[in-house]
């Protein structure tokens, strides 16, 4: 699915037919395992954070507080300008759900093709993909939040959990985590990844490295300990 956001399509309502399929499995239907719920129950009662470069709200959907959650990449669930003509997003979950159940053949109605309302160009996804993603007005207080959440954090006792964080963009959410547990003595950094769980040495007596699956991990958390 990831791949085929790249794809040419040959129209405009060829590819939002695409587009609103793929945005409403993964921005508007709860993940078919409850991995976000059992990592809300972890964290529940606790002073927490979530850094993320998923797009699809997940966490949100899961119910963790939407003002702990700083979405880096951008939302599955905005709209924004193709060009862009100015820093906004809208909320596209209207539009999605209309163009998913209007489609035919594997198009939309031509009516359907979003466009901006301020200078009338068409509309494209607000994802990280290029130098024309906005950054809007949600992203810079979400932004904000989490600095001021690292902030509160400096020279406490901390964990820096990290799930699933692969070599595509390290430098948002693994080296700042390597770089944080470095510099505070009382933090500690967790990894758990499938095939790419590690750490470096000058972190190492202060790391927990997995190597597996993250649901089956969480679920195992919850689990009483056995003899």
């Amino acid at each position: 699915m990831y791949s085929g956001g790249f794809y040419p399509f040959k129209t405009p309502e060829e590819r939002w037919a695409w587009w609103s399929r793929m945005i409403l499995l993964n921005r508007y239907t709860r993940a078919p395992k409850p991995v976000y719920e059992a990592l809300l129950r972890l964290v529940e009662g606790r002073e927490y954070f979530v850094l993320t470069t998923n797009v699809d709200h997940q966490f949100q959907l899961a119910g963790f507080d939407k003002a702990r959650l700083f979405y880096t990449q951008g939302d599955y669930g905005l709209f924004q300008c193709s060009r862009p003509c100015c820093q906004k997003t809208w909320d596209n979950e209207e539009a999605v759900r209309k163009m998913a159940a209007e489609q035919r053949v594997m198009k939309i109605p031509a009516e359907l093709v979003p466009r901006c309302p301020v200078c009338g160009r068409p509309m494209t996804m607000n994802l990280r993909c290029d130098d024309r993603f906005v950054e809007g007005e949600g992203w810079h207080q979400a932004a904000a939040r989490y600095e001021a959440f690292l902030q509160r954090q400096q020279g406490r006792r901390v964990l820096f959990l990290e799930l699933g964080v692969g070599m595509n963009t390290p430098v948002i959410i693994k080296y700042p985590f390597w770089r944080m547990t470095a510099q505070n003595p009382s933090a500690a950094y967790a990894c758990i990844n499938q095939g790419s769980a590690w750490a470096p040495r000058e972190i190492a007596e202060r790391s927990i490295c997995i190597n597996g699956d993250i649901g089956d991990l969480l679920a195992q958390c919850g689990a009483p300990a056995s003899d």
